[in-house]
């Protein structure tokens, strides 16, 4: 037995991780119990729920879900287990209902998870007692996030900051253009890791190298927190227009927001480098305002672009497999083939996130080898995978003393 406080202590800084936080199911288990069902996640755009009735189902571990919008156009989150014996309500992904109804034995569940029928159930039975079990969600901006803890952390913190951010990109006014899932067979904090650096861009993502820069300062996080007078110069621009932009690192460096620029001739995500959407999204007036790139570990990285915006949510299924959901949103009243084309719009994420799904894998596979030995990292071109490491295993370390994990 290993305890998981002396793993920690022996890390190198500036190096990764040993071989058990990513291939062990103890610390995969600890990751779950400490992290992921203690923290705010993010869960979906509410622009994906429009309708009376409207639900997406999901998992964040052991825990299946609910998120719904009931008759009063409000959206709720609910524990997707019947209160008679526990079985799923909703099993699939997404649909709409009029209510919500246990398919085991018909226990009904009016939209704001009141028990409304329950057949031969006694007279002693108290329906009102018998409610689905709430979830904690928060809307932020048009982004909703939810919390499984009994005891939701502050989410007010990282809201005060993100809203003026977020709130030009006007995401209540969004519709969903297209959504993928990609399962990759990682441990999450490959997919972190990988995310938090373009040291391997030119390399691996042709499409996205045609707008994306190629500059370790947009990815990256300095240690000393300077920014260059170019960078600099960029976010002075953007505010100058009503669009915050400046660097912004929070919550012990759980979350950052921060407007970057693109390639010098890039405006959106496109092979071309051309504004995808027509109609914008949002009130960006500036073309080349480039990329807001916010972060809230451990679930979400997204873009907001003057034309669209795209959200990633992570979520980790076992030790060694994570899901990564996109979603490009776009203005409610554009038309497809009329103000934007789907191929266009998708094609540089869609072949960036199969890409990094091959690098993971590769990363996953190369980390099972009894010859891994943590490495350095590159301390320019790496400076946020640092930053994403340093985090979680202060994270950790604060979390997870008492605990003894298995040796791998």
């Amino acid at each position: 037995m290993i305890n998981i406080q002396e793993l920690l202590s022996r890390r190198i800084p500036g190096h990764a991780l040993e071989q058990p936080f990513y291939v062990s199911p103890d610390v995969f288990q600890l990751d779950l119990e400490q992290i992921f069902y203690k923290e705010w996640l993010y869960a979906i755009p509410a622009c994906q729920l429009t309708k009376t009735g409207s639900y997406v189902a999901l998992r964040i571990g052991a825990y299946e879900i609910i998120i719904v919008r009931g008759r009063d156009g409000e959206i709720r989150a609910f524990h997707n287990t019947c209160r008679h014996r526990g079985s799923m309500i909703c099993k699939a992904r997404e649909g709409q209902v009029a209510k919500l109804v246990c398919p085991y034995h018909q226990w009904t569940y009016d939209l704001d998870g009141k028990l409304m029928w329950a057949s031969n159930m006694g007279a002693d039975f108290d329906p009102t007692s018998n409610g689905l079990k709430s979830v904690h969600l928060r809307n932020l901006s048009g982004l909703l996030y939810v919390c499984v803890a009994q005891e939701p952390p502050a989410f007010e913190p990282f809201a005060r900051d993100a809203a003026p951010y977020l709130d030009v990109h006007d995401l209540s006014d969004a519709k969903v253009a297209y959504t993928s899932t990609v399962v990759e067979k990682g441990n999450w904090k490959l997919v972190w890791e990988n995310n938090r650096e373009c040291y391997h861009c030119s390399a691996n993502h042709p499409a996205l190298c045609r707008s994306f820069p190629l500059d370790p300062e947009i990815a990256g996080v300095s240690a000393d927190g300077s920014i260059s007078a170019r960078l600099q110069g960029h976010f002075d621009r953007c505010a100058a227009t009503g669009a915050p932009a400046q660097f912004l690192i929070g919550g012990d460096g759980q979350f950052r927001l921060a407007r970057m620029p693109l390639e010098e001739t890039a405006v959106s995500f496109t092979m071309d480098g051309k504004t995808a959407v027509s109609k914008p999204l949002g009130h960006v007036s500036l073309p080349d305002a480039g990329s807001l790139l916010v972060f809230h570990y451990p679930s979400t990285w997204n873009h907001f672009l003057p034309d669209h915006s795209l959200t990633f949510r992570v979520m980790p299924i076992g030790p060694t497999e994570t899901e990564v959901t996109t979603t490009w949103l776009v203005h409610k009243d554009a038309i497809e083939g009329v103000d934007y084309d789907l191929k266009r719009l998708t094609e540089v994420w869609t072949a960036t996130n199969n890409e990094d799904r091959e690098v993971v894998e590769a990363n996953q596979n190369g980390i099972r080898s009894p010859a891994y030995a943590p490495g350095p990292y590159a301390p320019e071109w790496e400076s946020g995978v640092i930053q994403f490491i340093d985090w979680y295993t202060t994270w950790m370390e604060q979390a997870v003393a008492p605990h003894r994990i298995a040796a791998e």
